[in-house]
């Protein structure tokens, strides 16, 4: 089910069909009762106005489209609310950070601001008493508190996500596994101590603190909410632990008629916040409007009611209930009339101390009872009576006692078990004296006495009592041991105190007794159980620490109550410091933690090293670091130096001042310079350093050289030295003088750089350029005289090579060339021919090879007669012919390539 804040139909003016809704929470509303009296609820006071009964509204006036528009706006506004101010009650560190800023400001925490506004609102009007709201408030107030709630069994703070019981008697909560084995416990051991036939009673079990009783099927197994409406309430941080976010609806005591309006919520309900109409307790002022819970008032009238004497008023001012005894005293006589005293008029009726002593109806005898009202009746002694034993009836007269029948009495006697053997006899009968054999109580001995005496043995009970740890030891114990009357005197839970219950079986009830956990000042404390003190941890004091400060302030920083040493003082030292008129700006240091170098020797290398120990000491005030502006030595800057090293310093720059060679200025570190007023301020003075560097001005363009004085003012002189150069061909070293060669222009350079040889460079054909010794490439203009052939080699013919580079065809064939090369390429046809007629005979041998070892071998003694072809001409001299062609071919095609080249 969805809590109460989060269902459609319960917001704020939306129409509903119960009596009473969730908007009767706030206290700025008003409210309409049933007799249609409408009671404002705000800051107006007790405004009442007559109204007539609300009629409901027309179904197309309120539509479900207006319902949902209004249901958005407002869950819209919660929203922005929730947006902008973020809290949440599951933090313990915001609520410590929440608190110490209220602390500062002087303000109420979030809880107490909430608890305060939800409370105040049922007692600001018509005057509510605050002191019924204690319960509820120190309930709600143990709730919102991390770990504030304590099971009084098991010792042990109730976590939100734990299942809980809650006693309905002082609302008081455990845990469900600690208080069903508390009820089986209880009933067990109830059960083993009064039940003859153990187990067959139904035994009820208290409540471990206000000992609110229940029957055994009243034991909890289930986890509900506070209200009981939910199973299992799943943890909402939005909501109080272990409630349901739903509507409380419990009715409320004493019942009123009314519900409880606010959301699941531990403890007592708070008193009813209904205003209703009512008169005053006598009843003769008219109705007025009050709160439920505070109906009853004063209208400060005398009662004037009769009081039960019929004689006297009620003098008291309006009360509620039966008026009071009448308190005056009168003359009143007793029951019999024969007496009379002053008695107080609220108790009419009493009884003197005389017999009534009136005569009785038979005439001899009279009254002898004590006064009393009405007739004294008939004589006792009238009518037939019987004789002491029982057994005889006769009629006599008053006046005559009735005699013994001589009968034998057979009256039972004390003892029960016998008669008596009297004959009949006025009075009590005697005590049994007859012998019996009696068995004693514990029925381990039997002996022979009178049936009067009671027979005890001498043996002593060896079982234990009630408690299950002291023996009985009472003489012949018939078994129903007592119980035990010692002290239990056991350790209880809390381990602070023992146990001041008679001694008893099973585990002790929880410690009673309340421990206040006080702050480190005294002014504030917490109640909690005895044996959470240890585990408790302090409340949060909101008074400041009264504690003396240690250092030379005369007053500590603000700060809270605590436990412990206070904290280091961090405010500014403000001693003066030694040697200048400052204040010292450091935090206060009176008192530093610093580590001990002191430590004892070791005994041993067995012996482990002691930690170190740290003492408080106070240090000295730190240099004073006022900024001063002071000039360096070289007045290159004004720089601010702290005071504690204030006097002439360095700046760290070169000095700068120009040295008397005028190109380099003196580059010592900022020192101090002796004035001199004929030397301006930005020349060296006799403290600079003197200029030992070599010449270091600019060359003439293409001077290798440095200048051979060192630095000194003016031009360089000319350079004379001498210049090795490579010519152009790179063959031949030159020695130019350096000036001639820097001062020539680009023509002249060329001459000066030149050997006046014939350049040594091969042009692409292939010959030596014929010109002089020169710079860049040499000219493609070759004037060399070159033979031309013909394509067959055979024409020969002289051309310039440059000539023949660029023309092609220069010699062409005649017709003899042609003749010769087709009597070349009937030769190598020929010669092909052959190559290839010798190719195939070669062939033709190795087939008929072949088949004549596919034959097989013939017969040893088989003579051959076959007769072996001759071979033929060509066969036989053929290589003295191969040898002298192939000479002639090569021959020719030698000649033809050399043609060709």
């Amino acid at each position: 089910m969805e809590p109460a804040w989060r269902q459609q139909g319960r917001g704020r003016g939306r129409g509903q069909t119960r009596t009473q809704t969730p908007g009767d929470l706030l206290p700025g509303r008003s409210q309409i009762e049933e007799d249609g009296v409408r009671v404002g609820r705000g800051r107006g006071g007790s405004a009442v106005t007559t109204l007539p009964k609300a009629e409901p509204p027309p179904s197309n006036v309120l539509s479900s489209q207006s319902r949902f528009d209004e249901i958005r706006k407002s869950n819209q506004a919660a929203a922005q609310r929730l947006a902008e101010k973020p809290c949440s009650s599951s933090s313990e560190e915001e609520e410590e950070e929440e608190d110490d800023d209220d602390v500062e400001d002087g303000r109420l925490g979030k809880r107490g601001t909430i608890l305060q506004s939800t409370l105040t609102a049922y007692t600001n009007h018509m005057g509510g008493d605050v002191s019924e709201l204690e319960r509820t408030r120190r309930c709600l107030n143990e709730v919102f508190q991390s770990g504030a709630i304590t099971c009084l069994i098991c010792i042990a703070s109730v976590k939100r996500t734990q299942a809980v019981w809650s006693c309905v008697g002082c609302y008081c909560i455990f845990h469900i596994p600690c208080i069903q084995k508390w009820a089986k416990d209880s009933i067990f051991l109830v059960s083993s101590v009064t039940d003859e036939d153990f187990g067959k009673k139904e035994h009820p079990w208290p409540c471990p603190k206000c000992r609110y009783e229940y029957s055994p099927q009243q034991t909890p197994c289930r986890y509900y909410c506070y209200c009981g409406k939910e199973v299992d309430p799943a943890p909402d941080p939005w909501l109080l632990p272990h409630s349901c976010g739903q509507v409380c609806d419990r009715e409320f005591k004493p019942p009123c008629g009314h519900r409880c309006l606010l959301l699941c919520h531990p403890g007592p309900c708070p008193p009813c916040p209904k205003m209703v109409s009512v008169s005053c307790l006598c009843g003769k002022a008219a109705p007025v409007p009050r709160r439920c819970s505070n109906k009853g008032w004063n209208c400060g009238k005398t009662c004037s009611r009769t009081l039960p004497c019929r004689i006297h008023t009620c003098t008291h001012t309006c009360h509620a209930g039966v008026c009071e005894p009448c308190p005056r005293v009168s003359v009143q006589k007793c029951v019999c009339g024969r007496s009379s005293a002053q008695r107080q008029c609220a108790s009419p009726l009493w009884h003197c101390d005389q017999a009534c002593g009136r005569p009785l109806p038979c005439g001899n005898h009279t009254c002898e009872r004590v006064c009393h009202a009405g007739a004294c009746g008939e004589c006792p002694r009238a009518g037939n009576r019987t004789c002491p034993c029982g057994k005889s009836k006769c009629a006599l007269p008053c006046t005559a006692d009735v005699p013994t029948c001589g009968d034998t009495c057979d009256k039972k006697l004390d003892c029960g078990l016998h008669s008596c053997s009297m004959r009949c006899h006025k009075g009590p009968c005697e005590t049994c004296r007859q012998a019996v054999t009696k068995q004693c109580r514990c029925e381990r001995h039997t002996k022979r006495m009178p049936c009067h005496k009671e027979y005890l043995c001498d043996s002593k009970c060896n079982k234990t009592r009630s408690c299950n740890r002291h023996p009985c030891k009472r003489k012949c114990c018939p078994g129903n041991c007592p119980p035990c009357d010692l002290s239990c005197g056991r350790m209880l839970g809390c381990r602070n105190h023992k146990c001041p219950s008679v001694c008893h079986p099973g585990s002790c009830y929880p410690c009673p007794e309340v421990v206040q956990v006080k702050c480190a000042c005294g002014s504030t404390s917490l109640s909690v159980p005895c044996g959470r003190e240890k585990s408790t941890k302090p409340p949060r004091c909101k008074e400041l620490c009264r504690n003396p400060p240690s250092c030379h302030h005369p007053s500590r920083e603000r700060h809270r109550c605590h436990f412990g040493t206070c904290p280091v003082c961090k405010q500014v030292c403000q001693l003066p410091l030694p040697g200048c008129t400052h204040l010292c700006p450091a935090p206060c240091h009176d008192q530093v933690l610093l580590k001990s170098n002191q430590r004892a020797p070791l005994a041993g290398p067995w012996e482990q090293p002691a930690a170190p120990a740290f003492e408080c000491k106070a240090l000295p005030c730190p240099p004073c670091q006022v900024p001063i502006p002071t000039a360096c030595l070289g007045e290159h800057e004004v720089s601010p130096v702290q005071c504690h090293a204030r006097g002439p310093f360095s700046c760290g720059r070169p000095c700068g001042r120009t040295l008397t060679c005028s190109n380099h200025s003196c580059s010592l570190e900022c020192h101090s310079v002796t004035p001199d007023p004929k030397i301006p301020k930005t020349e060296a003075g006799k403290e600079c350093e003197h200029c030992e560097e070599s010449c270091s001005k600019p060359r003439p363009s293409g001077c290798p050289h440095p200048c051979t004085l060192p630095c000194h003012r003016g031009n360089c002189p000319p350079c004379t030295q001498m210049i090795r150069q490579r010519c152009h061909c790179k063959i031949t070293n030159l020695y130019i003088e350096c000036l001639k060669l820097t001062a020539a222009d680009e023509e002249a350079r060329k001459l000066l750089t030149s050997c006046k040889n014939q350049c040594p460079k091969q042009l692409r054909c292939g010959h030596r350029c014929k010109e002089l010794c020169h710079a860049g490439d040499c000219v493609e203009n070759c004037s060399q005289r070159v033979k031309v052939k013909c394509p067959c080699k055979r024409i020969k013919k002289e051309f310039s090579c440059s000539r023949a580079q660029q023309e092609e065809n220069l010699v062409l064939c005649d017709d003899i060339c042609k003749k010769l090369q087709r009597k070349y390429a009937e030769a190598r046809e020929a010669e092909e021919r052959a190559i290839k007629e010798e190719e195939m005979k070669k062939q033709q041998a190795e087939l008929e090879a072949f088949e004549k070892r596919q034959k097989g071998k013939r017969k040893k003694n088989r003579r051959n007669t076959e007769v072996e072809a001759e071979e033929g001409a060509w066969l036989k001299y053929r290589k003295y012919l191969l040898v002298p062609v192939c000479g002639i071919l090569l021959a020719v095609g030698a000649f033809y390539l050399l043609q060709v080249n």
